[in-house]
């Protein structure tokens, strides 16, 4: 079996293979070495991914054996968290305190599960409050947004913390897609969820804290030999080792 890679979290990372999603382009990067798993979900905080963990990864295959255990998971939550309390979207707002204290329960989990696994915590993006406006999800009688940028900066501060204190890398996206003066229109397609480039800049990212920490195509083993590698001659000999 080849060595798995999990995508964990809410829409953004649900979105992420589609058509060029930073999740596809993981998949397309690592496509003779490794396969990248997708376990999104929208609409999920981090309160509701806590009380689901344990049937997203289950410790046992459907043949009754161990679960390999993956070689990385993305921890990818925290944009429903940071929904307003006042707001129409308050079902899915999840106290800060909270939060952070749910992100440091699903990095334990995982790392009992799995103690080499690579966890990789990723921030909240952005938010362009007026997208939001323009793309409410449902009826917004009272005109305000239900998220703003500055509490999803109080999030992704949070989640950095929380890398901190866990031992963990962090994809700080909140404070590097700010870096870019134009980034509300390209990188955030309806003031949250990304555009091809803000999937990009995931993907970017993401191939760095994985680079760093050794799960490069230059230290990982192909699956099965490389059709340079077949000798013309006797293609055969390359399938018996």
């Amino acid at each position: 079996m080849r060595p798995t890679i999990y995508l964990f979290g809410d829409s953004i990372t649900e979105a992420s293979f589609a058509d060029g999603g930073w999740g596809a382009a993981l998949a397309n990067h690592f496509c003779r070495t490794l396969d990248v798993v997708l376990r999104g979900y929208s609409g999920y905080n981090t309160r509701w991914a806590l009380k689901v963990l344990d049937r997203v990864f289950p410790t046992v295959g459907h043949d009754g054996a161990a679960a390999a255990p993956p070689v990385a998971v993305t921890v990818f939550f925290g944009a429903n968290d940071a929904c307003l309390p006042d707001r129409y979207a308050a079902f899915q707002h999840v106290p800060l305190d909270e939060y952070k204290q749910n992100l440091h329960s699903i990095v334990s989990s995982l790392k009992k599960r799995w103690p080499k696994t690579l966890i990789l915590l990723i921030t909240p993006p952005p938010i362009d409050e007026d997208g939001r406006l323009r793309h409410p999800y449902v009826e917004n009688p009272s005109g305000l947004p239900e998220r703003t940028n500055e509490a999803a900066g109080s999030f992704a501060k949070a989640c950095v913390e929380t890398a901190e204190e866990c031992g963990i890398p962090v994809v700080d996206l909140w404070t590097r897609m700010q870096q870019y003066p134009d980034w509300r229109k390209t990188y955030l397609s309806d003031g949250l969820h990304l555009t091809k480039e803000g999937n990009k800049v995931v993907f970017e990212e993401v191939m760095k804290k994985l680079e760093e920490r050794g799960l490069s195509l230059e230290k990982l083993k192909a699956d099965l030999p490389l059709f340079a590698d077949i000798d013309h001659d006797d293609p055969l000999k390359a399938f018996q080792q």
